[in-house]
C-alpha cells in the first residue's frame, strides 16, 4: 500500500486504536500511539498527531488527554455505551431462549465490539454466568425481521407451524397446513418470542411462538383486522395470557394473603384495585384468560390464594385438584 495512502488512513486507525486499546483504566502516550499506527503501516510526527486528536475531539469523540510526568496520556471517555449497559445487554440476549446459542455467541462478540478490547474481557466472562436452554431454531433471528417488515408493509404473511413430538422432533402441525394470518404485533413473554395476529377465518386474535414458524414469507394481501387492533392492549394482552396460553375472558375474583401483593403487582401491574377482607387478606377482580395454566398459577400459591367468582371457574378449579388427588392418591 502507498505511503500517501496510509496517511489518508491514519485518522481512521488512530481511532481504531485509542478505541481499542484505551478506557478509564487504559492509556496510551503520544510515543505508543506512533508505535500502534506503525503496526499498520502509517508514520506520524507528534505534531500532526495532536492536530488529528484535536479533529476527533471537534468532531464528537470524547478523547481525555491527562499529564503523566513530562508528557501526556491518552484515552477514550465517555462511549455511546457504559460498560454496565453493555453488561445488561448481554445478560439479555444470553438469557434470552429464543435466541440460538450460535446467534448469541455472535451478538454478544459484536456487542463486545462497543468497548475497549479490555472492557471487552468483562462481557466474556458474564456470557458463561448459567447453562440456559435455548432454542434450536436458527431461522427465528430473520423471522422476527421478516414479521417487523410485514407490519410495517400492512401485508399478511404465510408460514407453517411445528410442534415437538416425544420423540423429539420438531414436525408441522395439521399435516404442513400453509397459515395466512395479519401480523400486528411482537410480544416477548415468558422468555418467548410471540407474533400476535388476526385471522380473518377464524376471526379472532390468536398468537404464535416464533421459533415455531417455519417457511414465512410476506404475502401481497392487505392486513384485516384492524377494527380489532384500533383498541387493542398488548399490556393488557399479556396480562391476562398466562403462559400466552388460550382460554376464555373471565372477570375472576381472587382473594390473597397479603404477603402476596408483590406477586399480584408482578402479575397485573400496580393498576389493580386491592379491597382488604380483614387483616390478612385482600381481594382482586381481574380479567384472565381461564386456562389450565392461569389454574396452575393460582394452585401454585398454594393457601395464599382463592378464586373467590364466578362460580364455574371455582367450579373447573375444584375439578382440577380431584383429578391431582386421584392422580397422587
Amino acid at each position: 500500500m502507498p505511503k500517501s495512502t496510509n496517511q489518508k488512513l491514519k485518522i481512521l486507525y488512530l481511532v481504531k486504536i485509542l478505541q481499542e486499546k484505551t478506557d478509564d483504566t487504559h492509556r496510551l502516550s503520544l510515543k505508543e500511539i506512533q508505535a500502534a499506527l506503525l503496526a499498520y503501516g502509517i508514520s506520524a510526527e507528534r505534531k500532526s498527531l495532536y492536530d488529528d486528536i484535536e479533529a476527533l475531539r471537534a468532531y464528537g469523540l470524547d478523547i481525555i488527554g491527562e499529564s503523566l510526568g513530562k508528557g501526556y496520556v491518552y484515552y477514550i471517555g465517555s462511549r455511546q455505551f457504559e460498560l454496565a449497559e453493555l453488561k445488561l445487554l448481554v445478560d439479555a440476549v444470553q438469557a434470552s431462549k429464543f435466541i440460538t446459542v450460535k446467534k448469541s455467541t455472535g451478538l454478544i462478540k459484536k456487542l463486545g465490539n462497543l468497548t475497549s478490547l479490555n472492557e471487552a474481557l468483562k462481557l466474556n466472562r458474564q456470557v458463561y454466568v448459567a447453562d440456559r436452554i435455548k432454542t434450536m431454531n436458527e431461522s427465528i433471528y430473520y423471522n422476527v425481521d421478516i414479521l417487523h417488515n410485514a407490519i410495517g408493509s400492512n401485508v399478511k404473511i404465510r408460514f407453517q407451524y411445528t410442534q415437538w413430538t416425544v420423540d423429539k422432533i420438531l414436525e408441522l402441525k395439521k399435516d404442513g397446513e400453509i397459515y395466512e394470518v395479519s401480523p400486528w404485533a411482537l410480544s416477548w413473554d415468558n422468555e418467548n418470542y410471540y407474533l400476535v395476529a388476526y385471522d380473518s377465518r377464524d376471526e379472532i386474535i390468536k398468537h404464535y411462538r416464533v421459533d415455531k414458524m417455519m417457511k414465512l414469507s410476506l404475502t401481497e394481501k392487505n392486513r384485516e383486522g384492524r377494527e380489532f387492533f384500533e383498541k387493542f392492549n398488548m399490556a393488557s394482552y399479556s396480562r391476562k395470557m398466562f403462559g400466552m396460553y388460550h382460554g376464555a375472558d373471565e372477570l375472576v375474583k381472587i382473594q390473597f394473603r397479603n404477603d402476596l401483593a408483590g406477586v399480584v403487582i408482578d402479575r397485573f401491574g400496580k393498576d389493580v384495585t386491592f379491597r382488604l377482607t380483614g387483616e390478612s387478606h385482600f381481594t382482586v377482580v381481574v380479567k384472565v384468560a381461564v386456562s389450565m395454566q392461569f389454574i396452575a398459577w393460582i394452585i401454585g400459591l398454594g393457601e395464599g390464594a382463592q378464586i373467590i367468582s364466578p362460580d364455574h371457574v371455582v367450579s373447573r378449579m375444584k375439578d382440577t385438584i380431584e383429578k391431582l388427588k386421584k392422580m397422587y392418591g
